[in-house]
């Protein structure tokens, strides 16, 4: 069983910056990509960055310039820096790490930006 862990949510008023984290443990962890998602109220949930084991970054439109996806190996942690932060950001945050075969969630954290 592998158990994903977020902290850095909040609420920050516009242009602020928040730091999300996603730990994740268990025994024989095989992970590859990581992911970050969010999914305000009403909405379906979209994608938001990722980065491979090598290291390599993708962004949605939405969040380029603004936000930051990194990861710490032996730690076995993902990172999504938010700068800038829009009142639209507005969403509860979700971790999602893959490995070769399962792919896993965290529960979430919510991050509120003030008009």
């Amino acid at each position: 069983q592998v158990h994903l862990v977020e902290s850095g949510g909040g609420l920050v008023q516009a242009g602020g910056s928040l730091r999300l984290s996603c730990a994740a443990s268990g025994s024989n962890l095989r992970i590859n990509s990581m992911h970050w998602y969010r999914q305000a109220p009403g909405n379906q949930r979209e994608w938001v960055a990722s980065i491979t084991g090598l290291g390599t970054t993708n962004y949605a439109d939405s969040v380029k310039g603004r936000f930051t996806i990194s990861r710490d190996n032996p730690k076995n942690t993902v990172y999504l820096q938010m700068n800038t932060l829009k009142p639209e950001d507005t969403a509860v945050y979700y971790c999602y790490v893959a490995g070769p075969v399962n792919r896993y969630w965290g529960r979430g954290t919510q991050v509120t930006v003030s008009s």
